[in-house]
């Protein structure tokens, strides 16, 4: 096996390539775990687990993070990006925001900027191994070191592709047969999906706070249990009542738009919720549908659910259909008291355009989860 990145005489340089808050949120609980700062350590509590659970081999401290965030075009996603850039500076890392999607030519300029610190770097983090670009961009890339950390329940997906050699397709794109430009890209996916296979020399980590239960072979999978976010914020002020959380299956056309608002109207109901967070995907129209109709507050927060939450306040129950915050929502407002209820979707609110394997996803997104509350699907009022 070759050195690691970072000991042979100069701090392992290290680029994350990001493009929703949910994967920077996670690149900064990754670095937190590890001690990969690119300057001193600011004066925080010490989580315990963080010494107990860093991978064996890890890098030094010293280690060099460039935070580069491909920028969408969406306005929310954009919002909440810049704020949680704001925090990885104030964390001490550097940050590059990249008009990745800003017009035709934006993704050659992109791409040439970045080809020479690619060329350096020792080790790349990615938050969506699905993202073209990101796959693009490892067809560049020397390094040896290659880091997966979450982007919510497509990790799950990801991890089990890998490990059956599959080509890499997003959960509720599959079944459908592949479009032009997926046939125009196949080449570089399969490229991607081989430079993150380990072998000789090249080390492949999943850092994740999912369920994973098909390891790829000679993939190192790291417990992700949100250390970062419990010594930054909270706890928080708890409240009576109950939240509910969005998901934006209507808007990847998973979930029927009419069978959703009326079972989260059952469920506002049944639970006495007051406030629903709204998904950064989630409709303008769709949400005001929602308040019209259910009489919900909504909240469009700044920032990822799991920081909101811990800041508070925050409700007793938090209410949620099938989503990456069943799963890390425990974990981030661990020893507090709330209580994460997931409800099951009802087979009868899938479109027809809807992947044959959503019903059986969604299940085991539900099916998986740790310390939450199984609710039934839930009837229309």
């Amino acid at each position: 096996m070759s050195p690691r990145a970072g000991q042979a005489g100069h701090p392992a340089r290290t680029l994350a390539f990001v493009e929703s808050p949910v994967q920077l949120l996670n690149v900064l609980e990754w670095a937190h775990l590890n001690g990969r700062r690119g300057g001193a350590e600011p004066e925080r509590p010490v989580v315990p687990a963080q010494a107990r659970r860093a991978p064996a081999g890890s890098p030094p401290a010293d280690a060099e993070l460039t935070v580069v965030v491909l920028s969408p075009t969406d306005p929310m996603t954009r919002g909440q990006l810049r704020r949680m850039a704001d925090l990885a500076r104030d964390e001490g890392y550097r940050v590059r925001w990249e008009e990745a999607r800003g017009g035709t030519t934006a993704p050659f300029h992109t791409i040439g900027g970045l080809a020479g610190s690619l060329r350096r770097a020792d080790r790349i983090v990615m938050g969506d191994p699905f993202s073209r670009y990101v796959q693009l961009l490892l067809t560049i890339t020397r390094a040896k070191d290659l880091v997966v950390v979450d982007d919510g329940t497509a990790t799950m997906e990801f991890v089990a592709q890998l490990a059956r050699g599959e080509r890499l397709v997003r959960w509720h794109r599959k079944g459908g047969r592949p479009g032009p430009r997926d046939l125009l890209f196949a080449p570089v996916s399969s490229s991607a999906r081989r430079r993150l296979t380990p072998s000789d020399g090249r080390r492949v980590e999943v850092f994740s706070s999912m369920p994973v239960t098909e390891t790829p072979e000679g993939v190192t999978v790291t417990a992700n249990d949100f250390a970062w976010t419990r010594a930054r914020f909270g706890p928080p002020r708890i409240t009576k009542g109950a939240d509910m959380v969005g998901t934006s299956l209507v808007e990847t056309g998973v979930v029927d738009g009419d069978r959703y608002l009326e079972a989260v109207r059952a469920l506002a109901k049944a639970h006495g919720a007051a406030r629903y967070f709204a998904h950064r995907r989630e409709s303008t129209d769709k949400l005001h549908r929602l308040a019209v109709e259910t009489g919900l507050e909504i909240v469009r927060p700044d920032l990822p659910l799991e920081l909101i939450a811990r800041r508070g306040p925050i409700g007793r129950t938090i209410l949620s259909f099938p989503s990456t915050v069943v799963h890390t929502l425990p974990l981030a407002l661990a020893g507090t008291g709330v209580r994460v209820a997931v409800c099951d979707i009802d087979p009868a609110w899938l479109t027809e355009t809807a992947s044959p394997r959503a019903q059986g996803f969604l299940s085991g997104v539900t099916g998986t989860a740790r310390d939450v509350h199984r609710l039934a699907a839930v009837a229309p009022a």
